[in-house]
C-alpha cells in the first residue's frame, strides 16, 4: 500500500485585506480625527486578527484557501497550477510552517525543505563561500552536509572564480544561480518548490530542470508550483488546478494544463480585431494607450484563421499623449500552451522622437513560419530600463491550419512551434 507523504484536509486560510478609512473634508474634522488616532489604531490592530465567527462574510476578508483537500504519495511529483492569487503560494507557506492555517489540518511524513524564494538568507556583505554556509544552514542543512556538497554546489552555480568575493559585487544572475545551487542540493524527503526555475539564463535553467528531474528520480516527494507549462509536463505526471483558493481540477497534468489554458484564454478575442472604445479601458498610461489591434491577410481583410503559408499582418493603432524619446513597442507571440514562438521589438522607434498623435504600426509575420497551433498575441511598450508604458497585454488569438499546398506529400502536423519552409539545395559533387 502506497505511503502518504502529504495529507491536506479541509485546509483554509483567510486574511483581512484592508480597512477603509474615513476622509474628512474640514480642518476641524481632521483635528478631531488626529486626537482619536491612537485609539483608532489600537482598534484596527485588534480587528486585523479578529474575525466574525457567526458565519457571516465580511467585506474586507479574503479567503486565500477554502476547504482544500488532497493527498500526495511518497515519491510522487505533483504540480500546482493556477493564476496569480489562486492560492498556490499560500498553500506552500502553510506546508512549510511559515504561516498558520485558519482551519483544517496538514500531515507531513518526512523531512521537509522549501524553495519558496531563491536567495532568502543571503547577506550582501558576506562572500559567496560564507553565504553557502549561511544559506544552507537556514534551509536546514548541517555543516557536515554543506562540507560534503560544497564543491558540487560551487560547480553547479558556475561562480567558482568569485566564490571568495562579497555577494554585493555579484550580478543579479550570479546571485540567483548561487542561491538556487544551495537550495537544489538539499536532501529532504519532501521538497516544496515555488516558481524558482525562472532564474538565470537558458543554459542554467536547463541545469535546474535536470537537477529537479534527478531529485525526483531518487524517490523524493515534490510539490511543484510553476507557470512554465513545459516544465510541468516534463516532471509532473499529476497536477492540481487552483482557482479562487479552491482545487478546481485534479488529475493527469496534460488534462489539467488544457483546462487551465482554456480558462485563462477565455477572455482573449478570437475575431481578428479588438477595439478599446474608451481610454479608461485601453491598455497603457497617461503617455500612450492602445486603441485598436487587427489581424489582416495579404488582401487587408480582418480574419483570425490562417493557412500556414499565409502572411499575417498585425496592425496596431495607438495614441501618444506626450512627447517621448527612447521608447519601444514589442510583440510577443505565444502558443496557447504557454510556449513562446518569438518576440520582436521595433528598435527603430527608440532612435526617434515621437510627438502626440494617433499612429499605426504594422508587423508582418512571414508565411511558412508558424506551425499548426493556436497563437496568442501579446503587446507591450516601454522605455527600456526605465519604465513600462503598456504592460504585457494579451490582445488577440488566431489559428494556423495545416499545410494546404496542392500536391503536398507531407500534410501531417509537425512538432514544435515553428515549421519554416527553408531553402534546400542539393548538388552532385
Amino acid at each position: 500500500m502506497p505511503v502518504i507523504a502529504i495529507r491536506v484536509e479541509n485546509l483554509s486560510k483567510r486574511y483581512r485585506i484592508g480597512l477603509k478609512e474615513e476622509v474628512h473634508n474640514t480642518l476641524a474634522g481632521a483635528v478631531v480625527d488626529w486626537a482619536k488616532r491612537p485609539g483608532q489604531n489600537l482598534r484596527r490592530l485588534r480587528k486585523m486578527t479578529r474575525f466574525s465567527e457567526n458565519g457571516q462574510e465580511e467585506d474586507d476578508v479574503l479567503w486565500a484557501l477554502k476547504d482544500v483537500s488532497f493527498e500526495v504519495k511518497q515519491g510522487e511529483v505533483v504540480g500546482v497550477i493556477g493564476r496569480n492569487g489562486a492560492g498556490k503560494s499560500t498553500l506552500l507557506k502553510i506546508l512549510s510552517r511559515i504561516t498558520q492555517p485558519t482551519r483544517g489540518r496538514v500531515e507531513l511524513h518526512g523531512r521537509v525543505s522549501s524553495l519558496l524564494e531563491v536567495g532568502t538568507g543571503f547577506h550582501s556583505e558576506l562572500t559567496g563561500r560564507e553565504n553557502i554556509y549561511l544559506n544552507g544552514t537556514i534551509l536546514g542543512m548541517s555543516r557536515k552536509e554543506i562540507d560534503q556538497k560544497f564543491d558540487e554546489i560551487v560547480d553547479f552555480s558556475g561562480v567558482e572564480k568569485f566564490i571568495d568575493t562579497p555577494v554585493k559585487r555579484y550580478s543579479s544572475g550570479m546571485g540567483v544561480r548561487l542561491a538556487f545551487s544551495v537550495a537544489a542540493h538539499l536532501e529532504p524527503e519532501i521538497l516544496l518548490i515555488d516558481e524558482v526555475l525562472a532564474v538565470g539564463d537558458a543554459e542554467f535553467q536547463r541545469k535546474c530542470l535536470g537537477k529537479m528531474g534527478e531529485v525526483a528520480g531518487r524517490g523524493r516527494t515534490i510539490l511543484f508550483v510553476s507557470h512554465n507549462m513545459g516544465v510541468m509536463r516534463s516532471i509532473c505526471p499529476r497536477s492540481l488546478l487552483f482557482q479562487d483558493g479552491r482545487i478546481a481540477l485534479e488529475g493527469e497534468t496534460n488534462m489539467v494544463i488544457s483546462k487551465y489554458l482554456e480558462n485563462s484564454l477565455a477572455s482573449v478575442k478570437e475575431d481578428g480585431e479588438v477595439i478599446w472604445s474608451t481610454s479608461d479601458t485601453a491598455p497603457g498610461n497617461d503617455e500612450i494607450k492602445l486603441k485598436q489591434v487587427r489581424l489582416l491577410n495579404s488582401a487587408g481583410t480582418v480574419q483570425y484563421m490562417f493557412d500556414d503559408c499565409d502572411q499575417i499582418y498585425v496592425e496596431v493603432v495607438f495614441e501618444v499623449y506626450k512627447m517621448m524619446r527612447g521608447w519601444r513597442m514589442g510583440l510577443i507571440l505565444n502558443t496557447d500552451e504557454g510556449e513562446m514562438a518569438f518576440a520582436s521589438v521595433d528598435s527603430e522607434q527608440s532612435k526617434n522622437e515621437i510627438i502626440p498623435g494617433v499612429y499605426r504600426t504594422t508587423i508582418l509575420i512571414p508565411g511558412g513560419l508558424l506551425n499548426q497551433k493556436r497563437y496568442i498575441v501579446h503587446l507591450q511598450a516601454a522605455i527600456p530600463n526605465i519604465r513600462y508604458l503598456v504592460p504585457n497585454t494579451k490582445v488577440l488569438s488566431f489559428l494556423v491550419s495545416g499545410r494546404s499546398q496542392p500536391g503536398s506529400i507531407n500534410p501531417q502536423k509537425w512538432p514544435g512551434v515553428v515549421a519554416p519552409k527553408l531553402d534546400w539545395n542539393t548538388e552532385k559533387i
